[in-house]
């Protein structure tokens, strides 16, 4: 990854994505910066795909939007055409081929993926030249360490979503803490059987309190 991707993906945003046994959490604060400048306090990075998936953004805004704006055409077309919904699997691997066949001119994103579907919960992470892994507990952007301090020390594998969300919202609000790339506000999105939902303000709220 060249010094310029570098700059843009790691010093600029915080998301993370966990997968629980009933499904999977989104999260991401909502600071936009250009440099050391601060161009949006309430940016959204976290985007619905499909009843089942979504998708986290870092790095530049429009090429990650781009990203986003092919994948709902996609997955679209996908249920058109076959008639279910597409598999969280296939949504992230067309995304890495895209990224991958822009590798000359990159796409400057980093992307997570998560959603459910008929063989379970899944979050894939991916960087700007197409590279695509499977996480259980993933996060990426400049306060990305500081969140995984937090994720590997109480991240479970196999324990329901509302188990997992106060440890979600500790890991974003520790980045905003001590990364000053990361601020604003934070955002969290919850997909299981029942489809897509963001969590209210309210719900964030009571979150914030249990892990002040």
């Amino acid at each position: 990854m060249s010094e310029t991707s570098n700059h843009l993906i790691f010093k600029g945003t915080t998301t993370a994505g966990i997968v629980c046994s009933d499904g999977v959490v989104l999260s991401s604060d909502t600071r936009v910066t250009m440099g050391s400048f601060i161009a949006h306090k309430h940016g959204k990075k976290i985007y619905q795909i499909d009843d089942h998936v979504a998708m986290t953004i870092s790095g530049s805004v429009a090429d990650a939007q781009r990203l986003v704006d092919m994948l709902v055409v996609y997955a679209r077309l996908y249920k058109m055409n076959f008639g279910r919904p597409i598999p969280v699997k296939a949504a992230s691997r067309l995304i890495a081929n895209l990224l991958f066949s822009s590798r000359y001119a990159p796409l400057i994103a980093q992307i997570l993926i998560g959603g459910i579907d008929r063989t379970g919960p899944h979050v894939f992470s991916l960087d700007p030249l197409g590279s695509l892994t499977e996480e259980k507990c993933v996060a990426t952007g400049s306060g990305s360490p500081v969140a995984y301090g937090v994720l590997e020390d109480r991240y479970k594998e196999g324990v329901p979503i509302q188990e997992m969300l106060p440890v979600v919202v500790h890991a974003i609000q520790a980045a905003m803490k001590r990364n000053t790339a990361t601020g604003g506000n934070f955002d969290v999105a919850v997909i299981d059987q029942n489809g897509y939902r963001e969590l209210s303000s309210d719900e964030k709220g009571g979150l914030t309190k249990t892990v002040s």
